[in-house]
């Protein structure tokens, strides 16, 4: 018998959603460990909010089951299940102050608690989002993040096994999004509760989850640590939704020292490795050589270029954006074609190159991955 630690506090088994003739989710197996920071990562239409809706007791599963801390689910419904969401809007009732709204869901309870209990927990579910005194406030009296940490305090006060967040920072700015990412991991961090999070953010999801889930056409394509989607991907797809990457079409070679040779066009050489999450391609398949844009060194020429760099070619810089920290360069060659680099910025030193410059890139064979073509 598994020790009760070990059981996920959200599993899916299964788990396929229907529409009509549109299938949402297909055949979906996931589990939430206990206490884990997951996200739900992939573009609009792809299943994620579906997945969210049917934790939730929203929808229901065509087919497949729901189990929360081992006990299945399928068909109970929303108000009976230990999970509490926080929305985009985040959905506060104006007509009510924030301690009203904040102690709403246990005002419903049958028998309710005592007024006094109920003020005590109302306080403490405040300070755990740092609005300690702002009970009486009204809500449209809040910033932003004030509502966003209201509606936190609303889903936390009955300390839901789970707490499933639908895009929660879509609706903040750039500065106060990146504040509340912090707040959010020191909140699941104290309070201990596994949250799941639902966003199409990849920057979001990246910084915040100990997993992430990557999603396509009702499917988990990846699953894995943040690290490990951008080192290890299991696909072009993955590869060019976490992050940003280059990708040159070739033909796999033979396979020496842990790293794969391959063919690009009009027979370029190059050579790279396999992804630690796929099955190596067989030599003479079609293949993808993934390079991220922040693993290409640029300099004035060849020769400058640093050791270790294999791959080397001469291009033109076709366009340049100053990034602050970075400078991202979209360059071209006569026959790879257009692709990006990103040049860290070295102290105080001017951008090296500008608009129509010819300089020379290059990487080491194991910035290049090789991936299967889909």
């Amino acid at each position: 018998m598994r020790a009760e630690t070990a059981i996920p506090d959200i599993s899916f088994r299964g788990v396929t959603k229907r529409y009509g003739a549109v299938l949402a989710v297909d055949k979906v197996d996931l589990d939430l460990p206990k206490g884990s920071f997951v996200s739900l990562l992939g573009p609009s239409g792809c299943g994620k909010t579906t997945c969210l809706r049917m934790m939730a007791g929203f929808e229901q599963p065509s087919e497949g089951q729901v189990f929360i801390r081992g006990d299945n689910v399928t068909g109970v419904p929303a108000y009976r299940r230990p999970v509490n969401m926080v929305f985009q809007h985040y959905a506060l009732f104006p007509h009510l102050d924030v301690a009203d709204n904040v102690s709403y869901g246990l005002r419903q309870r049958s028998p309710k608690p005592p007024r006094d209990e109920i003020a005590k927990a109302v306080d403490e579910a405040l300070a755990m989002v740092r609005l300690s005194g702002y009970g009486a406030r009204r809500t449209w009296e809040l910033s932003g993040g004030q509502q966003q940490r209201v509606a936190l305090a609303r889903a936390l006060i009955n300390r839901p096994a789970v707490l499933l967040l639908d895009e929660p920072l879509a609706a903040l700015d750039r500065k106060l999004r990146h504040d509340m990412q912090i707040e959010l991991q020191n909140l699941q961090r104290n309070v201990g509760i596994t949250f799941l999070l639902v966003t199409h953010d990849q920057e979001e999801a990246l910084s915040m989850s100990d997993r992430v889930c990557i999603m396509r056409d009702g499917r988990l394509v990846q699953v894995g640590t943040p690290r490990e989607l951008y080192d290890e991907p299991v696909n072009s797809y993955v590869a060019d939704f976490v992050g940003k990457s280059n990708f040159f079409s070739g033909t796999a070679g033979r396979a020496r020292e842990g790293l794969i040779d391959v063919t690009l066009v009009d027979g370029l050489k190059a050579s790279g490795r396999a992804s630690k999450s796929t099955a190596r391609p067989d030599e003479g398949a079609s293949v993808l050589v993934s390079v991220r844009p922040e693993q290409i060194r640029l300099a004035a020429k060849t020769g400058d270029l640093p050791n270790g760099v294999a791959f080397r070619a001469e291009v033109q810089v076709l366009n340049r954006i100053f990034l602050g920290e970075q400078t991202e360069y979209l360059v071209v060659h006569d026959r790879l074609g257009e692709f990006m680099v990103r040049s860290p910025r070295q102290g105080n030193a001017p951008t090296a190159f500008e608009i129509g410059d010819k300089v020379a890139v290059g990487w080491p064979p194991d910035a290049a991955l090789i991936l299967s073509k889909e």
